[in-house]
């Protein structure tokens, strides 16, 4: 009998990659497939038969992102430092991460986020990146919460507002690095945002 699939001959890892640096480099729409096949070396069948489709694809190059470059953010929800420590590593990490010239600038998940993409075809799209966004979100309220029990913020301290400032200032990191801002003046401004992190109002 012969076998129901033909088996995979691919490196994954090498192909979730490629597809992650191009995607991060020239955003989801403005990627055609004609340049992933060119970049990840697979054929039209390949990568049907592997991804299902061009946002089958990108969603898993963004699980690739989030557990590789990505990974920076993971800092907000360690509780075994302060929480002021952890914010602090979030902002500086994120900048040092955005700014490397190793790959892309900025963020693959916040760039992603700066276009309404249109039609419902690319719903799946938006809801990859918008739930990448809410863990942040989460884990960034979650430390403010655990920063007013330790005393490092005011008791009446409204942790959405501090949750949207130090998420706002996250996402708008991709958006300076684009520009050209320097990390330097970057990562001086996570210093001017952190000044009244552990100094509650008296």
């Amino acid at each position: 009998m012969s076998p129901a699939g033909r088996p995979r001959t691919f490196d994954m890892d090498a192909v979730l990659e490629s597809a992650m640096l191009l995607f991060w480099e020239r955003g989801y729409e403005s990627t055609s497939l004609a340049q992933l096949r060119e970049a990840t070396g697979l054929s039209s069948a390949s990568l049907y038969g592997a991804f299902d489709s061009k946002e089958g694809l990108f969603e898993k190059a963004v699980e690739h992102y989030v557990a590789g470059p990505g990974r920076v953010t993971d800092v907000v929800a360690d509780e075994e430092i302060s929480p002021r420590e952890a914010v602090a590593g979030l902002l500086h990490g994120s900048i040092s991460m955005q700014t490397d010239p190793s790959h892309p600038r900025g963020c693959l998940v916040a760039l992603t986020g700066t276009v309404r993409l249109p039609g419902a075809e690319d719903a799946g799209v938006r809801e990859v990146v918008a739930a990448r966004r809410a863990v942040d979100r989460a884990r960034i309220r979650a430390c403010a919460v655990r920063g007013v029990a330790a005393g490092e913020l005011a008791e009446d301290t409204d942790a959405d507002a501090v949750t949207s400032m130090v998420h706002g200032f996250l996402l708008g990191i991709s958006t300076q690095v684009c520009d050209g801002v320097p990390a330097a003046h970057l990562h001086a401004a996570a210093d001017a945002l952190l000044v009244n992190w552990g100094a509650p109002a008296r």
